[in-house]
């Protein structure tokens, strides 16, 4: 069941009424309303209702799919995995149901190649269920496995782009060093496929591998000729290899465009010859655009500061924008937690899209995990970000930290990042989140001294505007977490030598409904 497009949301205090006048005898009425309470963020709520609603009727599948994908939503997978566990066993022809418990079961942490494979026998085709059978696979260690059933499907389906895409990011994280073949591969099967070229011209952007654009882009044109999607990589490639003046034509002739991700490059070009000003005026517009425009606030953060805006101060200079919480007493021994998340780095090489240099990121969502050190730990940090958002200034519709509504607190996304020698992050941001984060876990015994090695800088975007220093950086230590707006640039300083473990994820940003 799902809101047609254009159609406006139902009303929260609505759907929970719904919920509670279907508990306990109408479990139609208690499945629908449970759906209508999802579609308005209100799982919270709707669990504990939907769970006594399960428990009447114990043989409707469809009310205990529900509550599993609710409790889901909230992130206790425990509960979820036991409800969509049930579900499917009342409905083991259903490979919708199926496929939600497969996830559901690798989201905790548990085994789940078995349960991917049972759903597959019931949608053969399905390229989100084919994904999470890979993800599920490269879990238990089975890298080879993961990247060999991905790449046959993409080698009888070329136009499955997503398969591409994950392929990439498979071989990318198994320390392969031609991560990106099967595009080449694709390209030669079908050169005259406009899509397919600009698939693999968005990986490499996506990758920050600028210079293999211009070879990619003279390909693509000796096979489809003339294109506006070749002149914009083009451009792309002049401007991130130096070229700014040629890139800046190119941008200069665009028409405007509301496109966030557009508008993007060529604020980048306008920074790049020095017209700050009006970087920071088209950044603004774009901004101003809802959902994806939250991406052009940090090159507005960059503009205000090179030209010393005041505005800088109301979008960033709060001191509760950023804030540093000791919380090694509710994570308990740091050493069992260490321990616990370097199981879960079975990369042998940095992913392919984030900023991490030198090191490893786990896959999937960490704080969905059951394992009680990893319970320990999202409790511990569900709490400061509590903390952290109980001091934000008042709500400000036209702020990009401010203007939602202060509740649910979920998660976007969570994971571990193992750093080794030379290991460092690229200044980037989360434009998706609302609120991002730093938790250190484990250092080396040596880090810091004169060039800060190791430490959170903010503020900063070297690559773009390398004469512009960090508004604040700071010293790692054992057991804080650092929170701070998804918007604002950061990254971290390279250290020598030895193992630099922690924890980031982004909070969502809660709707405003």
């Amino acid at each position: 069941m799902s809101t047609a497009p254009g159609a406006a949301l139902p009303n929260p205090a609505a759907a929970l009424a719904a919920l509670r006048r279907a508990v306990p005898n109408d479990a139609a009425g208690a499945t629908r309303a449970g759906l209508l309470a999802m579609q308005v963020d209100r799982e919270e709520e709707a669990v504990p209702l939907l769970r006594q609603a399960a428990e009447r009727h114990p043989r409707e599948a469809l009310l205990w799919q529900v509550f599993g994908l609710a409790a889901r939503n909230t992130g206790d997978l425990a509960t979820a995995v036991e409800a969509l566990t049930r579900a499917r066993a009342l409905s083991p022809r259903d490979g919708r149901i199926a496929h939600g418990a497969a996830r559901a079961r690798l989201e905790a942490g548990l085994p789940a190649v078995d349960d991917f494979l049972a759903a597959r026998r019931l949608i053969p085709v399905d390229g989100p269920l084919l994904q999470g059978l890979a993800a599920a696979r490269f879990a238990n260690g089975d890298v080879a496995g993961a990247i060999a059933e991905i790449e046959a499907v993409v080698q009888a389906q070329p136009l499955w782009l997503d398969g591409h895409a994950t392929l990439a990011r498979l071989r990318r994280m198994a320390g392969d060093a031609d991560d990106l073949r099967s595009y080449r591969t694709a390209a030669a099967r079908m050169p005259d496929n406009p899509a397919v070229w600009s698939a693999w011209l968005s990986t490499l952007a996506l990758a920050e591998r600028f210079g293999d654009l211009p070879g990619v882009v003279a390909e693509a044109r000796a096979a489809i000729g003339a294109h506006p999607a070749l002149d914009h990589f083009a451009a792309i490639a002049a401007d991130e290899g130096g070229d700014h003046q040629a890139a800046g034509a190119y941008f200069d002739s665009l028409a405007d465009s509301a496109d966030p991700a557009g508008l993007a490059w060529r604020v980048r070009s306008l920074i790049h010859r020095g017209r700050i000003e009006e970087a920071g005026a088209l950044a603004l517009r774009g901004a101003a655009v809802r959902g994806e425009g939250r991406a052009l606030w940090p090159y507005v953060a960059l503009a205000w500061r090179m030209i010393g805006d005041a505005r800088w101060a109301w979008l960033e200079g709060d001191p509760a924008f950023v804030q540093v919480h000791d919380i090694s007493d509710a994570l308990g021994d740091r050493e069992v937690l260490a321990a616990r998340l370097r199981t879960l780095h079975i990369a042998r090489d940095q992913p392919l899209d984030q900023s991490v240099r030198k090191g490893t990121q786990t896959d999937g969502p960490l704080f969905a995990r059951i394992e009680p050190e990893i319970v320990r730990l999202r409790n511990a940090i569900r709490g400061a970000v509590s903390r952290y958002i109980d001091t934000l200034p008042p709500q400000d519709t036209s702020h990009p930290l401010l203007a939602c509504p202060r509740t649910p607190i979920r998660f976007a996304g969570s994971w571990s990042v193992r750093l080794n020698d030379g290991g460092f992050h690229a200044d980037h941001v989360h434009s998706h989140g609302w609120i991002s984060s730093a938790l250190y876990v484990s250092l080396p015994e040596r880090l810091g001294g004169e060039r800060r090695e190791g430490w959170l800088t903010l503020g900063a975007c070297e690559r773009l505007v390398p004469s512009l220093p960090p508004f604040r950086e700071i010293a790692p230590r054992p057991g804080t977490l650092v929170l701070f707006p998804s918007t604002m640039w950061h990254g971290t300083r390279p250290f020598d030598a030895g193992e630099r473990l922690t924890v980031a994820f982004d909070v969502a940003q809660p709707r405003s409904l």
